[in-house]
């Protein structure tokens, strides 16, 4: 596929909305709305790249109050027919179809592979990835486990959606701690992950959020790895014009 001209495809990540408080939180959500209005006139394609929300479980008649800004300015994107995805994280690992059908999104579970104007993109939220953290894996496969959504939406909502705020409110972005240090090219799991795809097949960009340090790595000398950051202390996202992608930070 190739860009109309003048057009630009967007990658974002790591939102995490809902934490530390409502007033932070909101702030954070005027912010990236200023971004999409900033963005709107050229964007062709979007990203979102996961944790958007800190929390989310989607009922069958029952979402996660509040975002109504950020959900409005998709809907609008949507509307002017911007193409818009996105992958679930590990936060909000239980979005369904309220927001296909609502605004239009189109919800990844997994990476996908996409070429736009002869360039190859690898695309992912992250987790789960590469070598190691054998805990989480196991935990993301019982929570994508059918039964389990199933039981937990028998669960009645002020319950339900009140646990996930719980647990939102003690992880590390509620608390202010970060995992902002870079360990090294042969310790950072998704480059590890990334360099495996490799040998497999070519890919010009890598490109994922989750692990929240903005990164651009290159690879074997003809490939990159891009890490999108968050949206906490770093206001950072991806561009691609047609021709170059470029890591940029939001002023």
């Amino acid at each position: 596929m190739n860009l109309s001209p003048g057009k630009k495809i967007y990658f974002i990540s790591d939102f995490h909305l809902g934490v530390p408080n409502n007033t932070d939180s909101r702030k954070r959500e005027d912010k990236i709305v200023s971004w999409l209005n900033s963005i709107k006139h050229d964007a062709q394609i979007l990203y979102l790249m996961g944790d958007v929300f800190d929390y989310w479980f989607e009922y069958k008649e029952v979402v996660p109050r509040g975002y109504v800004r950020l959900l409005g300015k998709l809907a609008e994107l949507s509307d002017a027919g911007v193409e818009l995805h996105y992958f679930a994280g590990n936060h909000d690992l239980w979005v369904f179809d309220y927001l296909p059908k609502e605004i239009g999104l189109q919800i990844h579970r997994a990476p996908i592979q996409k070429e736009y104007n002869d360039k190859k993109f690898f695309l992912g939220h992250g987790d789960g990835l590469g070598p190691g953290d054998y805990g989480y894996k196991c935990i993301k496969k019982f929570f994508s486990n059918k039964l389990a959504q199933w039981l937990f939406a028998r669960i009645h909502p002020n319950t339900g959606i009140g646990l996930m705020k719980f647990f939102s409110r003690r992880s590390r972005l509620a608390t202010g701690t970060s995992d902002d240090v870079y360990l090294g090219d042969d310790k950072e799991w998704l480059m590890i992950y990334s360099r495996d795809v490799l040998k497999r097949e070519h890919y010009d960009y890598f490109i994922f959020g989750h692990r929240h340090m903005p990164l651009d790595k290159q690879l074997n000398g003809q490939s990159r790895y891009i890490n999108l950051g968050e949206w906490i202390n770093h206001f950072t996202y991806a561009v691609f014009d047609g021709q170059e992608l470029m890591l940029k930070k939001f002023n």
